[in-house]
């Protein structure tokens, strides 16, 4: 498996990605993770939508949970055809019970615990942590990605701005 450094810090020490650089133009890899009711779900269960992948360490953080907040709020609203995935490695139970009382309910959390087959395909497996780097994804309804963003410092926010407009480019 390949394996990336220099590339993104975490609390400014150095981190390994695992797994390839996902870029703008190629195909979306597939993947597996778990849904909050421990059902497998892979790209093809959001076949003929606009996919926002919002990638976060954990739902438990204040960056995390405001990343899932703004997404949640800003991204849903734009379209029926715009579907907002949060995936961390947090245990599909934890989930469910954050986005319960955080009134998170159009985003759908996903869990890559299990295989870490999304960090895996999509290179935001942090190898020395065990969790996933902090960034987004959009993918369209073709399934082609259109951004990427892999944030430099985990502990940091994401370009809202950018990705905003690259979800209304592909709606």
């Amino acid at each position: 498996m390949e394996k990336r450094t220099g590339v993104v810090t975490f609390a400014g020490g150095p981190i390994t990605l695992v797994g390839p650089e996902v870029k703008v133009g190629q195909q979306a890899p597939d993947f597996t993770v778990l849904s909050n009711d421990l059902q497998p779900k892979t790209l093809k269960d959001f076949d003929g939508k606009v996919k926002v992948i919002s990638v976060v360490p954990s739902l438990d953080t204040g960056v995390c949970d405001a990343q899932t907040r703004w997404f949640n709020q800003d991204a849903t609203s734009l379209s029926d055809d715009v579907v907002v995935l949060t995936i961390s490695m947090d245990l599909p139970f934890a989930q469910k019970r954050w986005c319960g009382a955080a009134g998170v309910d159009k985003v759908v959390t996903l869990s890559d615990h299990k295989d870490t087959s999304f960090g895996e395909h999509y290179g935001f497996l942090i190898e020395e942590l065990r969790l996933l780097s902090r960034g987004v994804v959009v993918i369209n309804k073709d399934n082609k990605v259109t951004y990427v963003e892999y944030v430099p410092e985990v502990t940091q926010a994401v370009n809202f701005d950018a990705a905003l407009e690259a979800i209304k480019a592909d709606i």
